[in-house]
């Protein structure tokens, strides 16, 4: 597929099967954007929790998730794709459901045990059923396209959401979360309809060695010791600080109002539904380490520029923080196609929800440690040494991608065609020539 393919002609390539998928991400990522910006508002000033409790159940979800992802793409593996991720959506529909009517501590913990569950899951279970209805230069276009219509989802959920809800009416809280709940129901019928076919499950070769797909012996392989690092950094950078860090930075430095703040995030969801595709057929046909330097030079250019809002007037600092925000926007377009493909073009097909388990293990360490380096930075006021660590990771994201570029096959960095010399990702040793499969 080359970068002149149209979305139309995309769609026409698509096996029927992922039409399905892809068809409806909206619709299900709808009623989480009901919910998202909005559940410690409904803890706190619906439900009477303090807000360190709120916090913490909040956190407690991620927690969860990080425990259950190891054994989420174990299971993939052995049970399939399609079997792990009806299960963990199931889980998102109780504790969507649960949490409705969440009035004491206890059953708001059981409700995010649920949710924490689906989160740590479906993340495998999903990226593993999107690589078995897509190959090559497909699969990064479909990841791209995936996360825009996610951010549409949430995007026009949260709109809808913050124009309905209203602490002063307790019931408008336990509709959207029922929304929430109702919304599972789609990929549920797909998973028990048009896609019950589509088992993402792979048996293992006859000559293949049973310690190997030991997640000991997965997180021994350079290349993904070098994607782990990446990953890992990139979202401690980037969505780590998206989502504390930036708001933080906006109001104590820039001194910008909320309403600023909240334009920004529109014009990230805007930025990423407009330019995705776009973007999609410029990378093409690219090395996807190479895409990722670009990316993060967006990154540091952005957080230069989010920095300078501190040392102008108000009304330029509101300025800066939606440039800002613009320029992150773009550098995700070229970072969500990009970490997904390489993990899966490089997993054994037998392997890849463990290989995706540790790849979502990063991501989500990542968006913890994230929030804790910004929350303990800024309160003690070094905004020059926050955006200076952050320029910093930016160019550590850089070299970790040059380093991966040396250890993955072409295939596997999006460019099947060429050869170079390159090394074997199991052993980190010069392979004496390219290879043009996948590993």
């Amino acid at each position: 597929m080359s970068s002149s393919v149209t979305l139309r002609q995309f769609w026409a390539q698509l096996a029927p099967e992922g039409r399905w998928l892809l068809s409806t991400v909206a619709v299900q990522t709808l009623g989480r954007g009901l919910t998202l910006p909005f559940t410690v508002i409904y803890l706190h000033e619906v439900r009477g929790f303090s807000l360190d409790l709120a916090g913490t159940l909040m956190a407690f979800i991620a927690v969860v998730a990080l425990l259950v992802t190891g054994p989420g793409g174990a299971l993939t593996d052995r049970l399939g794709a399609r079997r792990v991720l009806l299960a963990s959506t199931t889980c998102q529909l109780v504790g969507c459901a649960v949490l409705a009517f969440a009035t004491t501590p206890v059953v708001a913990v059981v409700a995010m045990a649920f949710l924490g569950i689906n989160f740590g899951m479906s993340w495998p279970a999903f990226n593993a059923l999107i690589a078995a209805v897509t190959t090559g230069e497909q699969r990064q276009q479909y990841f791209g396209i995936n996360f825009a219509l996610v951010n549409l989802g949430i995007g026009v959920g949260g709109i809808i959401g913050g124009l309905y809800a209203d602490v002063s009416q307790p019931h408008t809280f336990t509709v959207i979360f029922l929304a929430d709940a109702a919304s599972m129901l789609v990929p549920i019928a797909l998973l028990l309809g048009p896609l019950r076919h589509v088992t993402g499950q792979h048996a293992a070769p006859e000559d293949d060695d049973a310690t190997s797909g030991s997640y000991l012996a997965i997180l021994r392989t350079p290349a993904v010791i070098g994607m782990t690092g990446l990953t890992f950094i990139a979202v401690f950078l980037g969505y780590g600080q998206l989502e504390a860090g930036f708001p933080a930075f906006a109001r104590q430095v820039g001194d910008v109002s909320t309403g600023v703040i909240g334009v920004a995030f529109a014009i990230n969801t805007a930025v990423i539904v407009l330019l995705q595709f776009l973007v999609l057929r410029r990378i093409a046909g690219h090395r996807r380490t190479r895409v990722m330097l670009v990316m993060c030079a967006i990154w540091a250019l952005s957080y230069v520029v989010l920095g300078a809002t501190g040392l102008v007037p108000d009304r330029f600092a509101a300025v800066g923080v939606l440039t800002f925000m613009a320029l992150f926007a773009l550098g995700e377009t070229m970072m969500q196609p990009t970490i997904p493909a390489i993990t899966n073009d490089m997993a054994p097909d037998h392997l890849r929800g463990r290989y995706n388990a540790v790849n979502a293990g990063a991501f989500q360490a990542g968006a913890i440690g994230g929030p804790l380096f910004a929350g303990f930075v800024l309160d003690r006021g070094w905004a020059t040494a926050y955006v200076a660590v952050l320029v910093a990771g930016c160019a550590l994201i850089a070299v970790l991608a040059l380093v991966v570029e040396r250890l993955v096959s072409p295939a596997v960095n999006g460019v099947p065609d060429e050869q170079v010399p390159t090394a074997d990702p199991a052993t980190g040793e010069p392979a004496p020539q390219a290879r043009t499969g996948r590993d």
